[in-house]
Order: C-alpha cells, then structure tokens, then sequence
C-alpha cells in the first residue's frame, strides 16, 4: 500500500507540476494576443492618420504642374481622342459638338455600375486582377466606329476606375508621379513642394 502511495503521490506532482505549466504557457499566450491587439490597434491607427494626411495633401495641392509629382484624377476620361476622332469621321463644325456628346456618354458609361465589361485574369505569381474584356460589345463598337485611340482612353479610364473607386465609380483625385507613371508615396508628395519652394528661394537670391 505503501508503494503505491507513493507512486500516486508522485504522479500527482507529476499532475500538478504539467498544470503549472500549462498555466504559464496559457498566461503567456494571453500576454502575446494582448501585445497583438494593441499593435494591431496602434497600426490601424497609424494607417488611417496616413491615409488622412494623404488626403488633406491631395486637398490643398497648389500645384498644377505635372513636372514630376501632382493630382491625377484617376477614372476621369480624356477628352482629346474624342476630339481627334471626330475630327476625322464628322465636319470641322459639327466634330467639337459630337465629340463633346461622345465623351458625356462614355464617361455615363463609366459610372455605371451595372456594367461591367471586365474579366479576371491571373499572372504569372498567382496574383489575380481585373483586365478589360476585349469581347465586350458596347467597346468593340466603340473601336470599330472610332478607333485604337478612343477605345484606349475609355480602358484606362475604366481600369483606373475600378481600381480606385470601384464602389462610386466616379473619378476620384490621386497623388501621381507622372515621371514614373505611378501613385506617388506620401513622402514624395511632402518632399516636392519643399524642394520646389527651395529652388524658388534660390532663384530669386541669385
């Protein structure tokens, strides 16, 4: 009896010694999920107060120039194939009219969420992303009617579109580098009109 005892005395410290150790684990556990959260919680936070100063940066954007880095409305259409288009298949007096009412239906063609002439296509990586549907019918008549250029302006308004307002699907202002034809990062937006104003002093010292 006596052994026996012992041997369920020892497995009881056994017991209780893989409880501890649980509990430990356990409260480190909880310890981590913790930190988690609160880093989860400060880097939303960070994000959005990018986000905000990114937007407060594209509004009060002074500069019009194109240089380098300025606002690009993305999904907004470009009139000037329409015009170039017209030009060709209508009379000089009636082109700017039926350019003008061609660009207003495309770009209410645009907004409308109910079409919607994209297809899924994936690359090389895996990564999957919207392209146009070149099979689309109403832009297969707009390339046949009115050609490359035209068609291309309404692709890029769409895909910019859809990209970036894929909910309102209206145009909306974005921080652009036009040198290298991307979104420019926060810090390019701060940095450039420092640098312009830089040169400016520069100018009027020298």
């Amino acid at each position: 009896m006596g052994e026996i005892r012992k041997r369920l005395e020892k497995k009881e410290e056994e017991v209780d010694e893989i409880s501890n150790k649980l509990k430990e684990k356990e409260m480190k556990l909880a310890n981590v999920k913790a930190f988690n959260n609160v880093l989860t919680v400060r880097e939303i936070k960070i994000n959005t107060e990018l986000q905000e100063a990114r937007a407060e940066l594209i509004r009060g954007w002074e500069s019009a120039s194109r240089a380098f880095i300025g606002i690009k409305k993305m999904g907004e259409l470009d009139s000037k194939p329409f015009h170039t288009a017209c030009k060709r298949k209508y009379d000089i007096e009636q082109a700017d009219d039926q350019a003008a009412a061609l660009c207003s239906l495309w770009e209410t063609y645009i907004k409308d969420s109910s079409w919607h002439p994209f297809k899924t296509s994936t690359d090389y990586s895996g990564h999957c992303k919207k392209v146009i549907d070149e099979e689309d019918a109403k832009l297969k008549k707009l390339k046949n009617e009115f050609g490359g250029e035209v068609y291309l302006a309404v692709s890029t308004a769409l895909l910019e579109v859809i990209e970036y307002n894929p909910r309102g699907r209206y145009a909306v202002e974005e921080l652009w580098n036009f040198k290298q034809e991307r979104s420019a990062s926060l810090k390019e937006g701060i940095l450039y009109p420092l640098k312009q104003l830089k040169l400016q002093k520069r100018r009027r010292t020298s």
